[in-house]
């Protein structure tokens, strides 16, 4: 089986914007990429998921921005379940000091 061939995220957001942008077909990406058509496929639906604002969540963004989010996503997630589970606790102390 042959060995997949890396490439660099900025590399797949620019054989995808050429899709996207520029109307190219999926051959004509295929053909400057040097890649199948399944993985060029994925690189534009994940270039659309985040011109969308909403990366795909099991990938990894691509453009700066949306790495943040991806980032900063999980922490105020955890921050807010911190929150919620402060709020019942003091909540059941209130109760019981009555």
């Amino acid at each position: 089986m042959p060995q997949r061939k890396p490439y660099i995220p900025a590399f797949k957001l620019e054989i995808a914007k050429l899709m996207v942008e520029q109307n190219g077909t999926l051959a004509q990406a295929c053909a400057v990429a040097g890649a199948g058509s399944t993985a060029v496929k994925r690189w534009r639906q994940q270039t659309l998921a985040e011109q969308a604002s909403t990366p795909l969540p099991q990938r990894r963004a691509r453009t700066p921005d949306n790495q943040e989010i991806q980032q900063l996503k999980p922490r105020i997630k955890q921050r807010e379940t911190g929150k919620d589970i402060l709020k019942k606790a003091s909540a059941f102390f209130a109760r019981e000091m009555r």
